[in-house]
């Protein structure tokens, strides 16, 4: 997964093949045709209906193009957004981007299927 600090999303230009999506929006009433990325917000790091939307637009629409968290992103999220099928993160302000890379590299492999990888870890060919 990659991480952004708030500065440089901020600073990066539009895409015009991204598109942002609110989180009471459903991920079925809008188009992905030619759209490369999808920007989830969290509004409240509590608030957590952009796992069920990444979740969506992975496994039910096969989206497979970039999903960014935005908003009140905490490095405490990051397994859980990479599980659910998220490919980039800004994370919030006062989060630090190493200690995020540092949780990220403590968890290499899960044994049970998430969004990314359905099948699990025992039912995997060596």
């Amino acid at each position: 997964m990659k991480l952004i600090a708030q500065n440089d999303h901020l600073a990066g230009a539009k895409s015009p093949i991204a598109i942002e999506m609110a989180n009471d929006a459903s991920p079925y009433d809008i188009s992905l045709d030619g759209v490369t990325r999808v920007d989830l917000h969290f509004p409240r790091f509590s608030d957590g209906r952009a796992f069920s939307q990444a979740v969506m637009l992975r496994r039910r629409l096969g989206f497979t193009g970039e999903i960014r968290a935005t908003g009140d992103v905490l490095v405490d999220q990051l397994v859980q957004m990479q599980r659910t099928g998220f490919t980039s993160a800004v994370l919030r302000a006062d989060q630090d981007l190493a200690v995020g890379q540092r949780l990220l590299a403590h968890y290499p492999a899960f044994y049970q299927g998430d969004a990314v990888s359905p099948a699990p870890h025992f039912a995997k060919v060596a």
